[in-house]
């Protein structure tokens, strides 16, 4: 159908030129969908919608942020959170039947680390101030463990029994037996240890702040760093089942700081998820802020890195809004990114393609984690709760699009798009640009009249019965019922077509006189060019050179031509064409000068007139777009223009000889414009200016006295010459003997 779209748009360029253009929104890329609003469905980078996993909500906290969550092998959860404004640091327990309550009360603002090891036992970290209570089945807490640290971030048990725990400001991992002795484990020599997993093998993978270093450390503590990233914090790490490393980076580094990119890979997608081992939560940055503003505050949006099981690291997502703060995998081991800002959820389906899976917004993602049956759940922040994420899928989803804005008065046609299964297309349209209560209501397609006969087994479609106007709005309703093929969408074709709107002529300018478009200097003319300045900033007939105004156009000399320039437009966007024609001031019937122009200018020779004043009107015609019935037209005058191409007079030309003085008269002429100048010469000699009685040039008759030193005996020949402000020139002389 892509092909298809392609010809459609070809042959509506074709089209436009001899008939009217119909126009197509047509939406099947990622970035087309992003414009609207999904419920209940799933966005993949290919651009194609379906049913997302069910999200049904667990529990509400009331608390600001959830940070962790964990199960026990009785198929108890519990998660930890707190934040600004909800007293302490508080543990929640949800019963296998769904029951919640408060679990456990400790000192602190909140709790971002819980981990529930094989025993059962529940551990949980506050913050600041970090410590470690041990929490009982009666729900009282004992502190188990100060590592002297400010943050602890998160914290992993092995199959010992062994506590790990991540901690800043001093970048440190603390072991701790399960008799509550522990000690330094590992030093990162980076201010935060922010993230921290554990293979099978007993290693640990741990992130860090600022310097974005992606660390393993073996269990007889020797460290090694598997990368640097180009972020500054690692905010979370996670192991699949095939031993690949996915971390987190967010932050930008200063230039000063960054390192080039190790084994750079490309970015296939903007989609992904992000988890923490059930162990681990993962806060937006430190010291800890409230979700929302850390999530404000970081700039640069996301990536996400994957390391294989040989060590070598490549770029596998990246997102440029969106801030990781967990990661985990589904059942096919594909990996989930849990992000803030728009509460998204990512799955990374290969390394081609990755799909926006759930639209938790406005809550932030804070981390994953696993109830004893396997299942997947999510908890978040602004406010704290906890969902559970599939594994069925939603019986039904809506897409809301964007609005369409036509332009003007718009007809709306068939709706065309390929998908399978239960999908119901609906619009609505309104003049407001905003849909509210003031628009049609939302309206089903009238089906097509011989259903089946589309270009392709999975298409469909049908005619938008809202009323016309200029905004659209179309919705997607996909459903899953039995019998039916899974309900997806790919692609959507709206036709349609504005109100023919007759074009518009703003503005007629002429030109100064004896100059001409196009550009190019002719031969045997004088190379003086001019530069007009935008249209509507007409300058009278000045010589401007100036070429720092927008839309300038520069002429060049060609003595008896004149020109005109306009500025039209048109609503629909039609092609124009354009009708010049000419008339005296004092004429009632215009002549034609050309037609069919399809530039916004033309120049003609002036000297096929009369000289007086004239008027120019300039007719624009939408016909190259529109049926000839159809076309529609608009015209516009100019302002009086004079066309004089008659030299001025030299009268009473008279010259005496006094001494070695010669005095000349003569009075210029002229029957239409001002005198502009006035030149002698002696005896062939150069020209000089000659200034009027009155020294100033500004009238159609100026009067001329000179006295002029002999420069040779004998007989003495004074030319004159006269212009005047169209390049009209006259000459005569004068003998003096």
């Amino acid at each position: 159908m892509k092909i298809t779209k392609l010809l459609l748009a070809a042959l509506a360029v074709t089209a436009a030129c001899f008939a009217v253009e119909t126009k197509f929104w047509q939406q099947g890329d990622r970035t087309d969908f992003e414009k609207g609003s999904l419920t209940h469905l799933s966005l993949r980078s290919d651009g194609r919608i379906f049913l997302a996993p069910e999200f049904p909500e667990v529990f509400d906290s009331s608390t600001p942020y959830l940070w962790g969550i964990a199960a026990d092998s009785k198929g108890n959860l519990y998660t930890a959170g707190g934040g600004s404004g909800s007293g302490s640091a508080k543990v929640f327990v949800i019963d296998s039947s769904g029951k919640s309550r408060t679990f456990a009360e400790l000192e602190g603002l909140e709790i971002h680390a819980i981990v529930i090891d094989s025993k059962d036992q529940v551990y949980a970290a506050t913050d600041p101030d970090g410590k470690i209570y041990k929490i009982g089945s009666n729900g009282k807490a004992q502190l188990f463990y100060d590592p002297h640290q400010k943050y602890i971030w998160a914290m992993v048990s092995d199959a010992k029994g062994d506590l790990f725990v991540a901690t800043g400001d001093q970048g440190e991992i603390h072991r701790v037996t399960p008799a509550g002795s522990g000690s330094v484990f590992f030093k990162t020599e980076d201010t935060h240890a922010r993230s921290l997993a554990i293979d099978t093998q007993g290693n640990l993978i741990v992130g860090t702040e600022p310097g974005g270093l992606i660390l393993r450390v073996s269990p007889a503590a020797q460290g090694f760093v598997l990368y640097q990233a180009p972020k500054r914090e690692i905010t979370a790490v996670a192991i699949a089942k095939d031993g690949a490393i996915y971390a987190a980076g967010v932050g930008n580094k200063t230039p000063a700081s960054t390192p080039p990119p190790t084994n750079p890979a490309p970015t296939p997608l903007q989609v992904t998820p992000a988890a923490i081992s059930i162990a681990t939560v993962n806060p937006p940055r430190n010291p800890p802020p409230t979700l929302n503003q850390g999530a404000a505050s970081i700039a640069g949006g996301s990536e996400v890195y994957r390391i294989d099981t040989e060590g070598a690291p490549k770029k596998a997502w990246s997102n440029s809004q969106d801030i990781v703060y967990a990661i985990s995998f589904d059942g096919q081991d594909r990996p989930l990114f849990g992000t803030g800002n728009r509460g998204n959820i990512y799955r990374m389906d290969s390394d081609a393609m990755s799909t926006l899976l759930i639209d938790a917004s406005p809550t932030q993602v804070t981390g994953f984690g696993r109830g004893r049956k396997g299942e997947l759940y999510a908890v978040t922040g602004n406010i704290g709760r906890v969902y559970r994420i599939g594994p069925a899928l939603e019986k039904q989803g809506t897409f809301e699009s964007e609005v369409l804005d036509a332009g003007s008065f718009t007809y709306w046609g068939r709706i065309g798009y390929r998908g399978s299964g239960g999908i119901a297309v609906l619009t609505r349209s309104g003049n407001l640009n905003r849909p509210e209560s003031n628009w049609s209501a939302w309206a089903a397609l009238q089906p097509d009249a011989h259903e089946g006969s589309t270009l392709c087994e999975s298409c469909g479609g049908g005619r938008v019965t809202s009323p016309p106007a200029r905004f659209l709005q179309y919705k997607i309703e996909l459903s899953a019922s039995a019998g039916k093929p899974v309900s997806d969408l790919s692609e959507i074709d709206i036709a349609y077509l504005s109100k023919n709107v007759a074009p518009v002529v703003d503005e007629v300018e002429t030109t100064p006189a004896n100059y001409k478009f196009p550009t190019p200097v002719l031969s045997g003319t004088p190379s003086t060019s001019i530069t007009l300045p935008a249209l509507g900033q007409h300058r009278g007939n000045s010589l401007s050179s100036s070429s720092d105004v927008p839309s300038s156009q520069t002429l060049s000399y060609s003595k008896g031509s004149i020109g005109a320039r306009w500025s039209a437009a048109d609503e629909n966007g039609d092609t124009l064409v354009y009708k010049v024609e000419i008339r005296g001031v004092k004429e009632s019937t215009w002549r034609l000068l050309k037609d069919n122009v399809k530039e916004k200018y033309l120049s003609w020779d002036s000297t096929a007139f009369p000289d007086g004043e004239y008027v120019i009107r300039v007719t624009a015609s939408d016909a190259p777009s529109n049926p000839r019935n159809q076309a529609l037209e608009a015209s516009l005058e100019s302002d009086p223009f004079l066309i004089d191409n008659t030299p001025p007079q030299i009268l009473n030309l008279a010259a005496t000889s006094s001494g070695n003085k010669i005095d000349v008269r003569f009075v210029a002429r002229d029957a239409r414009s001002d005198i502009d100048r006035a030149e002698y010469s002696i005896n062939g000699g150069e020209w000089l200016m000659a200034q009027p009685v009155t020294k100033l040039s500004d009238s159609p008759e100026e009067e001329y006295q000179l006295s002029i030193d002999r420069s040779t005996p004998g007989e003495q020949v004074i030319a004159v010459r006269v212009t005047d402000e169209f390049e009209n020139q006259a000459v005569d002389k004068v003998v003096v003997k």
